[in-house]
């Protein structure tokens, strides 16, 4: 027949299982904020090598910004023409596109 432990090796044991239980909910709210932090900075990290490929690609296009091409360029698209040069503007060329059944290029038939 088996004794029955005593109460204070009982109570000994209670104090001790509540002596863990306390220092595991002492680490449940650091554990979450760890976690939580390094979601953060996956999410940052990310963000951050999206913001790099952005300023590359901007800090090629200033590049080309001060470049007498690209200003050429953007005067033409705001319909500016050189003097002596004259401006034709043609109305109607995706219509005549759809009825000539092309959907790109110029085609002749």
């Amino acid at each position: 027949m088996r004794r029955r432990p005593s109460r204070s090796s009982l109570a000994f044991r209670w104090v001790g299982l509540l002596v863990l239980l306390a220092i595991g909910g002492a680490y449940v709210h650091p554990l979450r904020a760890y976690l939580s932090a390094r979601t953060d900075v996956k999410a940052k990290r990310a963000e951050v090598a999206v913001l790099s490929r952005e300023k590359a690609a901007l800090a090629g296009r200033l590049k080309l910004v001060g470049t007498h091409a690209f200003v050429e360029r953007q005067a033409r698209e705001l319909g500016l023409v050189r003097p002596g040069e004259h401006l034709y503007i043609v109305s109607g060329v995706e219509e005549w596109k759809k009825r000539a059944g092309t959907t790109g290029g110029v085609g002749v038939r």
